[in-house]
């Protein structure tokens, strides 16, 4: 098999795991939407892509639901009933969403999957006020779903949201300082998006009735992941064709985000790195030519090539962990395929 077969074989894979988990959660998670109050229902459906910002139903992008299938998947690859894991599926996509909402605020992002955001159609507050909901509903369909996992569920998903938490906090204020070394930028990473898939692939093993050591490799293998992910979103934020990904030119760089390949390129030493902290870490708004040489001098510095490198490092890892977790073949290969589709994406 050629490897463009191969990567075709693995594609058609994760997609069709991706297909089947949204065929799986979508209804029980529109079922908890619906319990919310009307004007919360309003925000989170459109956010959600269900319907525009009147409640008229629309065929929106809904986006990947990859922490989803990630449940799903790692509860067949334990030998359990992927069934019976949707209602941590659903708590997991609730609390990504939660996330976003309140990070479109925080970012002042306008653009979310080639909308206006939540906040820019209904408010900020309205917005805020939506993702507090998400997340309370979150706890309360893991708690209610009466599974032996359950109390356990609740308490690994609440510590995931602290860590979630603390990533934000520590990405925030790392827009106002002007120096933020490697280490604690990974560490922000790893909180803000590696913990909850982590988390996604250790509940899912859960509710599959996994061991211990099943849970253990699963979860990291979805930390790994996470971090993978991330490189890949900071290398998007930056180089990523607004066509595909649906947001600005150069986004990131326009709020002086000290994403992963930003730090790794102020932070290297290079002539080139000291260019680009000269231009953005200056007081004045970057200009659309400052994005541009910003984006060109964080490539020259290395900060691009070794985005790159750390996400096929951590691809390497993460797939380390599945092969280690003696798993069932079929849900292993796809958690495979969707592992490589999360890292070779372009949106």
């Amino acid at each position: 098999m050629t490897t463009m077969q191969q990567d075709a074989r693995r594609a058609g894979a994760a997609y069709e795991a991706l297909t089947r988990s949204r065929t799986m959660v979508e209804p029980a998670l529109r079922a908890a939407v619906d319990r919310l109050p009307t004007r919360m229902q309003q925000v989170a459906g459109y956010h959600f892509g269900w319907w525009d910002e009147h409640g008229n139903p629309v065929r929106a992008d809904r986006g990947k639901a990859l922490r989803p299938a990630l449940v799903l998947l790692t509860a067949s690859a334990v030998g359990g009933d992927p069934a019976v894991a949707v209602p941590a599926a659903v708590a997991v996509e609730l609390v990504h969403n939660f996330s976003l909402l309140h990070d479109d605020v925080m970012d002042g992002d306008v653009t979310r999957r080639h909308r206006p955001t939540a906040w820019t159609v209904f408010g900020s507050g309205p917005a805020i006020l939506a993702g507090d909901a998400l997340l309370s509903l979150a706890a309360d369909v893991l708690g209610a779903c009466r599974h032996p996992e359950s109390g356990d569920a609740v308490r690994t998903l609440s510590t995931t949201v602290l860590n979630l938490i603390n990533g934000q906090v520590a990405d925030l204020s790392f827009e106002d300082r002007r120096s933020v070394d490697l280490a604690e930028c990974q560490r922000m990473a790893r909180d803000k998006t590696g913990a909850l898939l982590g988390c996604a692939c250790a509940l899912g093993a859960m509710f599959g009735g996994g061991k211990t050591e099943q849970i253990a490799r699963l979860r990291s293998f979805g930390e790994r992941l996470g971090l993978a992910f991330q490189h890949v979103d900071d290398l998007l934020g930056i180089w990523g064709d607004p066509a595909i990904t649906g947001k600005p030119v150069f986004s990131d760089l326009r709020t002086r985000k000290k994403t992963l390949p930003v730090v790794s390129a102020l932070t290297s030493g290079t002539p080139a790195g000291q260019r680009l902290a000269a231009v953005y870490l200056r007081d004045q708004p970057l200009s659309g030519s400052d994005l541009a040489q910003s984006a060109e001098l964080i490539a020259l510095a290395g900060g691009r090539s070794w985005s790159q490198h750390q996400t096929d490092e951590l691809l390497n890892s993460a797939l380390a962990d599945l092969r280690r977790a003696d798993l069932e073949a079929r849900p292993a290969e796809q958690l495979t395929a969707l592992a490589h589709l999360m890292t070779h994406r372009d949106h």
